[in-house]
């Protein structure tokens, strides 16, 4: 009979969360997968867990993965935990979650704490639409490419970083994203010196060019505004050549009255500006939208 594969969250501080669901899920499973054994060997003594363990980690995901399948498909319950909160969150719990999913092996999840959530809902900031990007990428270019994502995100953003790193991702996000986004930077979750400072990334990267950053943080920013989002569009648009963009819609096969509209709508305008204009360009040349406002 198969056996199956149980992610189990493990406090992120406070030993008090750790739920009896989870503790009782380690004392009855076969085996214990940990990201780091001397680590987790701690919280299974303040428990009293006496389960069989064995290190799973980033550098022997791959070929421990298969190990544990096989035991898995022979029968064995495997309990999978990290060094702190969700495994399978920005760690190689996903691979092996693959891996049992693709060999037929059942996988269930115990839930409890998580960092990522917890500095969302502290943060004061928008939670009905989040990205959680963990952390940022080392290399150069893809670095790169994923701020320049974020800095057209318009959902709440949810990163971590390491303290050694903090100062330099901060000004990056300064710079990328806009000093005036607001942030929320969430350390020492659940312990006694819990700490969430709520500033501006101009102030949040100015505070850290001279304060030493201490422990893991969690940064939660402000997503693009709306109205930033359509301006650029709106800006965009008008840079078009008026007629071009009109073209645009016809050969869409629009009429020229409702292309009329829809490019009205693209430039912030409305549609009796884009008529006036057209009109003018046939005696004057080009014109740009007087005002925003719309029809």
């Amino acid at each position: 009979m198969t056996g199956k594969l149980l992610l189990c969250a493990t406090p992120i501080g406070n030993l008090g969360d750790m739920t009896p669901r989870a503790a009782e899920a380690l004392r009855s499973a076969d085996l214990i997968a940990a990201e780091d054994t001397r680590n987790s060997i701690k919280l299974l003594n303040h428990f009293d867990i006496h389960t069989p363990m064995t290190s799973y980690h980033e550098f022997n995901k791959y070929d421990k993965g298969k190990e544990l399948v096989e035991k898995m498909l022979q029968g064995k319950t495997v309990a999978l935990i990290t060094d702190a909160g969700m495994p399978g969150i920005s760690d190689p719990g996903e691979v092996i979650t693959r891996m049992a999913v693709d060999a037929g092996i059942q996988v269930s999840a115990l839930p409890g704490a998580s960092a990522c959530l917890l500095a969302l809902i502290l943060s004061g900031l928008p939670t009905r639409r989040f990205v959680f990007e963990a952390f940022l990428p080392q290399d150069r270019k893809e670095r790169q490419m994923v701020l320049e994502e974020l800095q057209r995100e318009t959902r709440t953003i949810v990163l971590y970083e390491a303290p050694h790193r903090l100062s330099r991702t901060l000004a990056e996000l300064r710079e990328t994203l806009g000093g005036e986004r607001r942030a929320a930077l969430c350390r020492e979750l659940t312990k006694l010196h819990e700490t969430v400072q709520r500033m501006s990334l101009s102030e949040a990267a100015a505070y850290y060019e001279t304060e030493k950053p201490r422990g893991e943080y969690v940064l939660v920013i402000e997503g693009k505004s709306s109205k930033a989002v359509r301006e650029e569009k709106e800006a965009a648009w008008r840079e078009l050549d008026l007629e071009e963009h009109m073209r645009r819609y016809e050969q869409q096969g629009l009429s020229r009255k409702d292309a009329m509209k829809q490019v009205a709508k693209d430039r912030g305008c409305a549609r009796r500006e884009i008529y006036a204009q057209l009109e003018a360009r046939k005696q004057d040349g080009p014109a740009g939208c007087a005002s925003p406002e719309n029809e």
